[in-house]
């Protein structure tokens, strides 16, 4: 599934909003622009919404003003993330503030343990006789 493209000012207001800490690391996945700290996604643009990854306390906190629960797909809910209301995104310092939430959240986390892969099996050699 292709997903459209965050606007160019909404890009940018993420950009300019992310800490300025040397542990941000910005990637894309599935083509949206996202935040990590430790291998951990901290906030993620998708389409025309800001997600941040939030501690219970500060999740309910930005629901009661407004923000969503993200639902990347129909149906599938990310728990620990939370839609950034536009009163927020549209406030430089209180999205400042926001995103500090979130990476001081994931950081907070540790390092994401890695992952398992799996067993690789060395290729048979073709048979003789077979094409």
């Amino acid at each position: 599934m292709a997903f459209a493209r965050p606007s160019p000012e909404l890009a940018a207001a993420f950009d300019a909003a992310l800490p300025a800490d040397p542990r941000v690391e910005r990637r894309s996945m599935f083509g949206q622009p996202c935040a990590f700290v430790a291998g951990r996604m901290f906030a993620a643009l998708h389409e025309e919404r800001l997600a941040l990854r939030l501690p219970d306390d500060r999740r309910a906190e930005l629901l009661a003003q407004g923000g969503a629960p993200f639902e990347p797909s129909p149906g599938r809910v990310m728990r620990e993330y939370v839609v950034v209301p536009g009163a927020v995104r549209s406030d430089p310092p209180r999205l400042r503030a926001w995103l500090g939430h979130a990476f001081r959240h994931a950081a907070a986390l540790g390092p994401k343990p890695p992952r398992r892969r799996a067993a690789v099996t060395p290729a048979r050699p073709p048979r003789r006789g077979s094409a």
